[in-house]
């Protein structure tokens, strides 16, 4: 009797945007068993070399597809990385309350983007790279933005609407499997699954070569990952900082 084809492995949507996290959860959900559709966004932000990161890790760790939207944020404004008027903070003076790195609604907007891409390209999950533990305070890293979002899509969507009348489970999830972890547990998460970070960019003030300044928040916090994980941190630092 001939052997039975293998399975084929479900598709997801993983919103990568070329940073430590979004590769990590790349990882993750090919790990998980699915066949991941990589989704970046080109929304006019500061730090643009991301974006050649995302196309180099899609490649590194095998999305089946990879795309990039353009959605031009700098005609809203109002964040720090849509709008050269506002200085990134850096050296830690980041006053209290939520901080001028926050991009309004970028989570709600990118996950909306991603929720269309997998009606398309027929898939039920979406992993996206949000952390409530290590992060800036951004209000769509929380939980409960991502339970609610899952709940809308599973109202607004043909694949939800369809499963609802027949009686069927909501068919959609949203996936943030690093919600919970700290930057360590993050960066040992992805070393164990054979993530390359040379190639990540996390810096919200890169140089043009895609070089860290080493003093953002985000490189404040993938720097302390890296040491509390005791694994080499292989950031490339701009000239004349250190990390």
């Amino acid at each position: 009797m001939p052997e039975a084809p293998p399975t084929a492995r479900p598709p997801a949507v993983v919103l990568l945007s070329g940073g430590l996290d979004s590769a990590t959860v790349l990882a993750i959900a090919r790990s998980r068993g699915f066949e991941p559709h990589t989704l970046s966004i080109d929304y006019g932000q500061r730090h643009r070399c991301e974006l050649q990161a995302a196309e180099d890790v899609a490649k590194t760790l095998g999305a089946r597809t990879h795309r990039v939207v353009r959605l031009d944020l700098r005609t809203i404004g109002g964040s720090a990385l849509t709008d050269d008027a506002i200085d990134v903070p850096k050296d830690n003076h980041i006053p209290p309350g939520i901080p001028a790195t926050y991009v309004p609604a970028r989570n709600l907007t990118f996950l909306s983007v991603a929720l269309g891409l997998a009606e398309v390209v027929g898939a039920r999950d979406l992993f996206v790279g949000v952390n409530a533990v290590d992060y800036s305070g951004y209000p769509d890293c929380r939980p409960a933005f991502i339970d609610a979002f899952e709940r809308t899509a599973n109202l607004a969507t043909k694949l939800g609407v369809e499963a609802a009348e027949r009686g069927e489970p909501a068919p959609i999830r949203v996936h943030a499997p690093l919600i919970e972890m700290t930057k360590a547990d993050i960066v040992c998460t992805g070393a164990a699954l054979g993530v390359d970070y040379a190639p990540t960019v996390t810096c919200y003030d890169p140089d043009e070569d895609g070089r860290a300044c080493a003093r953002c928040d985000a490189c404040r916090l993938r720097a302390r990952g890296f040491a509390e994980a005791g694994l080499p941190d292989p950031t490339r630092y701009q000239p004349g900082v250190r990390a």
